[in-house]
């Protein structure tokens, strides 16, 4: 695993005309070297790569680092950094200036010196938007885990509980399916909250005959799943009919008609034109969709603004219209999908037809 993305990082270390890169960013450490620990750099030249962390993790490290020199460094780990720097002959090096503050730049500069610094940008972040096969097996695994969660949340949720117990319960399942936690914050909106995109769990009462909107995510061996599903509690009115049925249908658009070599902003229009053509354009605000991976927001994005990036296989997404309407209520269906060859692989199961509860 490491030694393919070390590769891949160093034809672009090489092409930013650097001799080295230095990796502060948690989760690409974690990409890179595949090291859980909650501290250390890693620093990957055209010969070497070394993961510097601290004595918590001498053990630890080599274990999981697999092909790196593991660096104890001391009181400072900028001095460790700087050693490094010297004795392998390192004068320009990037860093990742998407991640430290003005203060931790300011301490860069001043202990590598003389190395100069430039900024890497999103190039490991780049790297990440295609995912290999070991990523595309977890995410799968994260995926079952919602589905799983969803099915057994449906036989729990009933009228006078409120949004924060139904959100508990959903969490310590998955949980209890392998889960490290959630991959975000667990949204639960019933009622005239629903029509809240991002609504996360509040101490609102689920009343009846009330849409209750339901996006969760497992965090699983290190990579996340997303996953939205809209249900009734109690009879639904034709409006909540009708909405659901516009969402679902402009969502199954989009998954039968993504193909690779579209950009981001053409898999957005595939489900905004059909909800615009249905008169509702102003209440779906947010983008189709966005990457995930080992973080809940990765490139690329399915939007009209950004939307830029070509999609290409490997590559992970939600797709997840709605329509929210003020007072009322709102809905919203998401799946999990890769890119193909060909078209798409859809990564989440949970049924979408509309489900009623008693």
């Amino acid at each position: 695993m490491a030694n393919a993305r070390i590769a891949r990082l160093r034809i672009k270390i090489e092409e930013a005309g650097a001799q080295a890169m230095l990796v502060t960013s948690g989760v690409n450490r974690r990409y890179l070297s595949g090291f859980t620990g909650s501290h250390g750099f890693v620093l990957v030249s055209a010969e070497r790569a070394a993961l510097i962390t601290d004595f918590r993790y001498k053990e630890q490290a080599p274990l999981q680092a697999k092909g790196f020199e593991i660096v104890e460094h001391g009181p400072d780990i900028n001095e460790s950094v700087a050693e490094l720097l010297k004795t392998w002959g390192i004068s320009r090096l990037l860093f990742e200036d998407r991640h430290v503050t003005f203060a931790e730049h300011a301490g860069l500069v001043r202990t590598l010196a003389p190395a100069e610094l430039l900024p890497a940008g999103g190039i490991i972040e780049e790297l990440r938007m295609i995912k290999d096969e070991d990523e595309l097996a977890i995410i799968r695994e994260a995926a079952n885990v919602a589905d799983r969660t969803f099915e057994h949340i449906l036989g729990f949720i009933k009228p006078g509980l409120t949004e924060l117990e139904i959100a508990l319960e959903m969490e310590t399942y998955m949980r209890k399916l392998g889960a490290s936690g959630p991959s975000f914050a667990t949204i639960v909106a019933s009622g005239e909250r629903s029509a809240l995109p991002h609504g996360v769990a509040s101490e609102r009462v689920v009343g009846r005959d009330e849409f209750v909107k339901l996006d969760f995510g497992a965090h699983y061996k290190g990579y996340c799943s997303d996953l939205t599903r809209t249900v009734v509690v109690g009879k639904p009115s034709d409006k909540h009919r009708e909405i659901y049925s516009i969402v679902k249908e402009a969502q199954q658009y989009a998954l039968d008609h993504l193909v690779p070599g579209m950009t981001g902003r053409e898999g957005d229009a595939l489900t905004r034109d059909i909800i615009t053509r249905y008169g509702y354009g102003e209440y779906f605000g947010h983008g189709t969709g966005h990457g995930f991976g080992m973080e809940i927001h990765e490139a690329p994005r399915l939007s009209r603004t950004g939307g830029d990036i070509v999609l290409t296989p490997g590559m992970t997404v939600t797709v997840e219209p709605g329509i929210y309407l003020p007072g009322f209520g709102g809905v919203r269906i998401e799946d999990d999908v890769v890119f193909t060859d060909t078209g798409i692989q859809i990564l989440t199961r949970s049924p979408k037809e509309l489900i009623l509860l008693d």
